[in-house]
């Protein structure tokens, strides 16, 4: 098989579904041994413990797919609400900043407001595979997306697709950071992409000095336990109470880093009506999300990636929210009606969001 050949009708194939950027990396990807190795030993994995299980494994493509000889990448953009013009969209993210910095409305992460990426990238995938399987005969492939151990920025960044940010997100300066990345392992000969050399963030520092609980602990360092993405969503038990007030509204992830990325102005839109935002997260209320009961939660969250923390969680992030937002006797009459029904970790939440709404203002 040629491998020219194989990798134009492949791009064809994926463009077809809406797979536009994509590019090939080599499976050595030792080169992130080090710096990988010197985050874990500082614990800064926090809670994720399969962080630490799998550790330098994340780094051998055989661990993911034996006999692997190529990584095939993909971004997928997911921003609906964009467009090509650069002064629009920056307009979008500030206005999104203002609505995440904010007391009055629960924030969303944007990537989670429409449904789960996991499923709609997989299937897209699957497709794509299933038609070069058709065409090729037998092949060994794995499909990736945030479910296997990969470094799938470095990845991305040796297939070309942009360089690794001061955030720890791929940028690329047609393109932001506001997509997803996903990989497929496979055993089929292909061309190696390019990969992306230039470092575009020059003497920037948006990104690290916008992160509300300064997680951005060096350029390229992520310490999870301080980032509100993680705590929202990866962190389990309690919040610790010094990143209370900074979390704000955010209920579910946080895109301060991004928002004010000056890159994201040429982000593009996402190609696929799955990730419109659907209606309980559009705009959503605090009211209105605590009045959900759990079977409430389930329905509504059905196919979508927020569901994946459970409803206690989803309480917990609540709680902390109403603490963070202005004061009502709506607001406080709830909280304490939702003690009487809630688990002991959301009660201890409830209790602080009470005494910062019940606070005297100065």
């Amino acid at each position: 098989m040629n491998a020219n050949e194989i990798w134009s009708w492949l791009t064809q194939q994926a463009n077809r579904l809406g797979l536009e950027c994509i590019g090939v990396s080599d499976t050595h990807l030792q080169a992130c041994e080090p710096k990988l190795q010197a985050w874990l030993n500082q614990g800064m994995q926090g809670e994720m413990q399969y962080m630490a299980k799998y550790g330098l494994d994340r780094v051998h493509a055989d661990t993911i797919l034996p006999g692997a000889v190529s990584i095939v990448s993909f971004r997928i953009n997911y921003v609906s609400k964009l467009n090509s013009q650069p002064e629009e969209n920056q307009a979008i993210l500030n206005e999104e900043l203002q609505k995440a910095c904010g007391n009055t409305q629960p924030f969303v992460s944007l990537y989670a407001r429409g449904r789960d990426y996991h499923k709609t990238i997989r299937q897209k995938l699957t497709q794509l595979m299933n038609t070069v399987h058709q065409r090729y005969g037998e092949l060994g492939y794995r499909i990736t997306i945030d479910s296997a151990p990969t470094p799938e920025v470095e990845i991305a960044r040796k297939a070309g697709l942009g360089w690794r940010g001061k955030h720890t997100l791929l940028i690329h300066p047609k393109a932001g950071s506001l997509f997803f990345l996903a990989e497929v392992f496979t055993n089929l000969p292909l061309p190696i992409s390019s990969p992306f050399e230039r470092n575009h963030c020059g003497n920037c520092t948006a990104c690290v000095r916008a992160c509300p609980t300064q997680a951005i602990v060096q350029e390229g360092v992520v310490d999870a336990r301080r980032c509100i993405s993680y705590l929202t969503i990866e962190h389990r038990s309690s919040i610790p109470v010094e990143f209370r007030p900074a979390i704000g509204l955010r209920i579910y992830g946080c895109d301060d880093c991004q928002l004010v990325c000056p890159w994201n102005k040429f982000a593009q839109p996402a190609l696929w009506a799955d990730f419109n935002p659907r209606a309980p997260f559009e705009s959503p209320s605090l009211t209105e999300l605590l009045n959900w009961s759990e079977a409430e939660f389930l329905k509504k969250t059905e196919g979508m990636a927020i569901r994946r923390i459970g409803f206690e969680m989803f309480q917990r992030n609540l709680a902390i929210a109403c603490g963070n937002s202005q004061p009502s006797v709506e607001l406080i009459v709830r909280l304490q009606h939702l003690k009487s029904t809630c688990s002991d970790l959301v009660k201890e939440h409830i209790d602080w969001a009470l005494q910062c709404l019940q606070k005297p203002k100065a």
